[in-house]
């Protein structure tokens, strides 16, 4: 299997993780791509020249993070990270839509900060802000009734709080949120995180 990634997306994070926990971690080809230069491999198989973006083994191409990590979760022939049926599946991919939910509006944050100062909109950032802290209020508030075993939804979560640290530490998303705190400090020690924490490429 072929992965275009990029160093710093968080998504792409999320889908290396995966296939860390999943043990494929070996079967991916990395083909390291800047989304932004309109790169035309990625773009002849992506259209919307976005990373990740996953080729198969024969050949089928995936786009978008959920759809990728549910992809490699039945390539070694039984669900491990996302339940198959029942109310479990979906509190899953409910848990792994607000954890993608905080990087989509983190990632909007970035952006507008990349913009020139005076075309900058701090209502606009303000808006992503206060959607980021109320879904950090109602994570603080589950984080206790999470399963003990890796699930999509923590993934996602745990991925979206490393972008916070990695992009916004000054804002210190921890102030408030003990609990979530105490299982991030938890989860960020396993090797499928400690091998995937972004870094600025040099």
């Amino acid at each position: 299997m072929k992965l275009y990634y990029s160093a710093t997306s968080p998504y792409v994070r999320k889908v290396n993780v995966c296939a860390i926990e999943l043990g494929l971690d070996e079967k991916l080809e990395r083909i390291l791509t800047d989304p932004w230069e309109k790169d035309d491999k990625l773009l002849a198989d992506n259209p919307l020249s976005k990373v990740p973006t996953l080729i198969t083994d024969d050949g089928m191409v995936l786009y978008d993070s959920p759809v990728i990590c549910e992809y490699l979760d039945t390539v070694h022939g039984s669900r491990v990270l996302i339940p198959t049926s029942g109310a479990e599946r979906w509190n899953e991919l409910r848990l792994q839509a607000l954890g993608d939910g905080i990087l989509d509006a983190a990632v909007l944050r970035f952006l507008e900060r990349k913009r020139p100062n005076t075309q900058q909109s701090s209502e606009w950032d303000g808006i992503q802000q206060d959607a980021i802290q109320r879904a950090l209020g109602y994570l603080e508030n589950k984080v206790n009734n999470w399963k003990s075993y890796v699930t999509i939804g923590q993934i996602a979560v745990a991925c979206a709080l490393g972008y916070l640290d990695f992009r916004f530490a000054e804002d210190n998303w921890r102030q408030g949120q003990s609990g979530l705190t105490d299982w991030f400090e938890t989860f960020a020690q396993r090797g499928s995180m400690q091998a995937t924490v972004p870094k600025i490429p040099q």
